[in-house]
């Protein structure tokens, strides 16, 4: 048996109240489930002697702008031990602040793996995600008073006139 048909099978003895949508695209295995059990699953993958997924090789999102969820968490995974790539997906939960905004977020798997810390603020600086229990969720590249986030689909195209002071010449 392969590790294609390895891994969700491992996955649904492990976790059997979890409903797992897996696909297999271009031979890559894609792994989709509701994002409360991020870190257990995750936690699952790493210590699991048989996959030891050790490196947690990229954290992006994927802005659906039109859905019911619109963001989708990507967690790109490495088994050094199998030589093996495996990708993780789960919906972030969609709920208002006290300020009645509209805020995504999903736990944080910094527990798990030590370099999502730089991985999650980057997403949260450009998403605007926001990873519970993450040890220093501040913006990364944009300046902290900036309001927007320039990867979500309704940031205009050419950025916002005036919103960043621009370097004078």
């Amino acid at each position: 048996m392969n590790l294609k048909e390895i891994i969700p099978q491992k996955l649904k003895e492990k976790f059997q109240n979890i409903e797992f949508e897996i696909s297999d695209y271009r031979d890559e295995l894609t792994i989709k489930f509701d994002q409360k059990y991020i870190v257990e699953i995750c936690k699952y993958l790493k210590s699991e002697p048989e996959l030891e997924f050790i490196l947690c090789a990229d954290i992006t999102a994927v802005d659906w702008a039109t859905r019911k969820n619109r963001f989708t968490i990507v967690y790109n995974l490495f088994s050094l031990k199998n030589n093996f790539r495996l990708r993780l997906k789960a919906d972030a939960a969609e709920a208002e602040n006290s300020n009645g905004e509209t805020k995504w977020t999903i736990e944080s798997v910094t527990s798990v793996w030590q370099a999502a810390n730089w991985q999650e603020r980057e997403a949260y600086d450009m998403y605007g995600i926001h990873f519970n229990n993450h040890p220093d969720l501040r913006r990364m590249y944009m300046p902290e008073e900036f309001e927007y986030h320039p990867l979500r689909k309704d940031f205009p195209l050419m950025g916002i006139p005036g919103s960043l002071p621009l370097p004078k010449k």
